[in-house]
């Protein structure tokens, strides 16, 4: 796997905990990433999602990727679940867990799960999220360990359509021992989301952030976008 995508792949997301209990949802993510004189990588996924229950979120997407100037090529098939476990603003931080699975196309690289608790507090306008994720792929032909990720964000919620804030993405090698310092992947950046109703219970969100890789191990800059139709 090209470190770009071991890092924040340019189609990630930072993930929220709370489920809306009838929603659906076409998900679409895009995003492109550099690192000094390699090629530019691009990443996109589609994804069909139901709120199921009103704590568990499922979603299934179709993920394309491209590289090293060859055309775009679909890459994997993966299936997101998000479990709330507390109810909205009832305590200080609302809880809740990913479970994540994905199958690449490369039938060699097993099969990658991704898992974690999701955190998010409020003060006033301001919405703060804080992920922490394991990673693994199993069945694979190269041996793999558990990577411990973060993603984290801070929204100031100034208007329904127009929000801004800042995310950051990074990757800290195995989980129970950190890579060293330099082979860390940390990136950050401003981030600017909304949501725009259109009517019959239906509304266009939208979110995109520019990181720039604040270590050695990261994408110099990364420029991913999101937009979902939910009805």
């Amino acid at each position: 796997m090209s470190p770009l995508y071991v890092h924040a792949g340019p189609a990630d997301y930072v993930y929220t905990p709370a489920v809306e209990y009838g929603e659906k949802e076409i998900d679409f993510k895009t995003g492109t990433a550099r690192k000094a004189d390699n090629p530019r990588e691009s990443a996109a996924s589609i994804g069909f999602g139901y709120g199921a229950t009103k704590w568990w979120f499922t979603e299934l997407y179709f993920k394309y990727k491209q590289q090293n100037y060859e055309r775009t090529k679909y890459d994997a098939i993966e299936w997101e679940n998000k479990f709330q476990l507390t109810e909205t603003g009832k305590y200080p931080v609302d809880v809740g867990f990913l479970l994540e699975i994905e199958r690449p196309k490369n039938h060699a690289e097993g099969w990658e799960v991704k898992w974690g608790p999701l955190f998010q507090t409020e003060f006033g306008k301001l919405q703060l999220n804080g992920n922490l994720l394991l990673e693994r792929s199993h069945k694979s032909e190269n041996p793999t360990e558990t990577q411990f990720l973060y993603q984290w964000q801070a929204k100031y919620r100034w208007l329904p359509q127009f929000e801004f804030g800042l995310q950051g993405y990074g990757e800290m090698g195995k989980w129970d021992r950190w890579a060293p310092t330099d082979e860390r992947g940390h990136s950050a950046g401003p981030a600017i989301f909304g949501k725009l109703p259109i009517g019959n219970h239906q509304a266009i969100k939208y979110n995109a952030a520019w990181l720039l890789g604040t270590s050695k191990a990261a994408p110099d800059r990364a420029l991913r976008t999101q937009i979902e139709y939910e009805f």
